[in-house]
């Protein structure tokens, strides 16, 4: 029955699933909003699976689940439409934008054409008069007239311009809030799943390798329950910009959920990720981390890393299952170390 539609749910299970929603929400001074309400009620039904893992871990972690954390699971789970809302009130500034240009426009060519008339009735009475003077007159005020409706016009169409740079730059950066984790500033799961999809048609097309590396903070809940909340966070940002540095302009790094970390890599195959990841391990291994108050050396950070390659025509759930494989091989084997999808496979065959 978890697995029915919503519009085909029993009512009677229906009921049930959203108490049991309200109820954990309360448990974790989630705002009773729509939005979270939609999140959590998903979680219940356990559908996606991976809202339900990420809700999991931030609870193992004690996390508090405040604004940021709640838009987020709602933006990359429920509805990622969301994530643009901010942009929703660009087209009104168009419209705007553009009936003042029209407006100006119309007024300028109504201003043109009298000017034309103008200029003809000048031209005929050259020949009616000998005395140039008023007719010389007359052009050099509607040449002053031509010359301040031209500087107006310019002005106009600069302001124009400024107005329209404003409203794209203002798109840019909706784009880039929807498609950006607010805590580390990687990609999140709405921009990854566009990322995936894309790389892996790529991939099939060209007949090209791809890999992911997925990464997971050994002992996270430690640095929480130790130093505090935003110790962990400093924790997760130090990892993720690791990462962000240690990957190609053409690869996504992203936030998975909770403390996990992925990196997709067209391109590359098992080798080449597995050495990308050995690398991001060893610099996060090496890198120290002091509290900001108290100058206080935090504990050494370590991440444990699961390598996989992708199959042709596999799904990116697949292959993120083995990337998973791999990582919870590494923690088994004493963590801080990088496990491929081949070397899962070796174990599996020499047993």
């Amino acid at each position: 029955m978890a697995g029915d539609p919503p519009g085909d749910m029993d009512v009677e299970y229906a009921t049930s699933v959203a108490d049991r929603a309200i109820r954990l929400m309360a448990q974790h001074s989630v705002p009773a909003t729509p939005g979270n309400f939609s999140v959590w009620f998903s979680y219940v039904m356990g559908t996606p699976p991976t809202l339900r893992k990420t809700i999991d871990i931030l609870i193992g972690n004690k996390r508090k689940f405040e604004a940021s954390i709640n838009h987020e699971l709602y933006v990359a789970y429920v509805n990622p439409q969301a994530g643009v809302a901010a942009a929703g009130d660009f087209p009104e500034q168009l419209r705007g934008v553009i009936s003042s240009a029209r407006q100006f426009l119309t007024t300028a060519i109504s201003d043109n054409r009298t000017q034309i008339d103008a200029l003809g009735e000048v031209s005929s009475q050259v020949e009616a008069t000998s005395d140039p003077k008023p007719i010389i007159e007359k052009l050099v005020a509607e040449l002053s007239m031509a010359t301040t409706r031209a500087s107006a016009l310019e002005t106009n169409f600069l302001e124009t311009s400024r107005e329209l740079d404003k409203i794209r730059d203002s798109l840019k950066a909706a784009e880039q809030r929807s498609n950006t984790d607010a805590l580390t500033g990687l990609a999140n799961r709405h921009a990854l799943d566009e990322f995936l999809r894309s790389a892996q048609i790529v991939a099939m097309e060209k007949g090209e390798s791809l890999s992911i590396l997925m990464i997971d903070i050994d002992h996270f809940k430690k640095f929480n329950d130790n130093y505090g909340h935003q110790v962990g966070d400093q924790v997760l940002r130090l990892v993720a910009k690791v990462l962000q540095d240690s990957v190609r302009e053409g690869d996504l790094a992203a936030r998975f959920g909770g403390e996990e970390l992925i990196a997709v890599l067209p391109g590359a195959n098992l080798d080449v990720c597995a050495d990308v990841a050995e690398r991001v391990r060893q610099r996060i291994s090496e890198a120290r981390l002091t509290r900001r108050n108290t100058g206080e050396e935090i504990a050494s950070v370590t991440v444990s890393i699961g390598v996989a390659q992708f199959r042709m025509a596999e799904s990116a759930e697949a292959m993120i299952e083995r990337g998973d494989r791999g990582l919870y091989q590494a923690k088994r084997l004493g963590r801080n170390r990088v496990v491929t999808e081949s070397d899962i496979d070796g174990e599996v065959a020499a047993a």
